[in-house]
Order: C-alpha cells, then structure tokens, then sequence
C-alpha cells in the first residue's frame, strides 16, 4: 500500500534526475564545441596537466570550487522571483542552471580519472548510473505512453479530444 503511494514521488524524482541527465549529455557536447571555438582547449589541456600531478582528494576541490561561485547566480534568481521578475528570475535561473551543468560536465571530464581513484567517489559514482538506469527504466513506458497519446493513434486522448472538437464544430455548423 505505502510503496503504490510513494509511487508518483519516485516517478518525479526519476524525471527530475533524467533532466538532469539528460542536460548532462546535451550540455557536455556543446561545452565541446565552446572548447574548440575558444582558447578553452588549451586551458583544459593545463588543467588537466595539473590534476594529474594532484592527488585525488585535491582532485575533489577542484571539482567542486567552479561550482560555488554559481550559488548566488541562482540565489539572485530566486531573489528576482520572490520581487516579481518572473521572466528575469526565471532566465537568471535557468542561466546559472544550464552554466553550472556545462562548467560540471567540462571539469568532471577534466577531474573523472583522479576523482574515480578514490574508492568512496567510486562506489557514489556507479551508484548514481545504477539510479540513473533505474530512472530511465521508471520513466520509460511513461515517456512511452505519452508519445502514444500525443500522436494520437485512435486510442490515445489527443484522439479522442480531436474528435470531440470535430463534433463540436459540426454542430455549431449545424445550428447556423
């Protein structure tokens, strides 16, 4: 009983985590190509030069510092909302998001080797890829069905909610 009522929570929270992932993957790729557009190539061959010479739990604070200085990026953000600047809250937000996710993904891939020598980041690590495939399994026949409704193939509320507009129209026409 208490698991069929905690089922929507887990489901919003595999959907929560896939959008993150799922920024994760997109961000990673356009991070490379802001890399390659800009001297960000050469900075990340140093930087990566560097943290071979660090140890693993320097490593870490290397990994974590980029991040700090977004916190009040989004604080702001949240700040703008609260006075009802909803497009600027909700933009500065949305920015400080999407930079946090891109300047992760740029220097997890920079930190990953050392980072992964630490036996606890290990074990974290293939924790969240074992969340992450439990999420994805979750939200799959859900993303499934809603792509179903959506194309509206005969069975699906998009189906029903076309024909019953259709109906409607007919007999507005009618009554003229």
């Amino acid at each position: 009983m208490l698991r069929r009522l905690l089922q929507p929570v887990w489901v919003l929270l595999a959907i929560i985590f896939l959008i993150e992932a799922w920024l994760w993957d997109h961000l990673e790729p356009i991070v490379a190509k802001v890399v390659a557009a800009i001297p960000l190539a050469r900075f990340k061959h140093w930087l990566a030069d560097r943290v071979d010479a660090l140890s693993p739990a320097t490593t870490l604070i290397i990994f974590a510092v980029p991040i700090i200085p977004l916190f009040p990026l989004k604080l702001i953000g949240l700040w703008l909302l609260t006075h009802e600047y909803w497009m600027t809250g909700v933009s500065t937000f949305l920015f400080a998001k999407l930079l946090g996710v891109g300047v992760t993904a740029f220097v997890f891939d920079v930190t990953r080797s050392k980072l992964l020598e630490m036996r606890w980041f290990e074990r974290i690590y293939d924790l969240v890829m074992k969340i992450r495939a439990k999420a994805t399994e979750l939200v799959d026949p859900i993303k499934r069905r809603v792509r179903e409704l959506i194309a509206g193939n005969g069975e699906g509320w998009s189906s029903r909610t076309l024909r019953l507009i259709q109906r409607f129209r007919k007999s507005v026409h009618q009554a003229r």
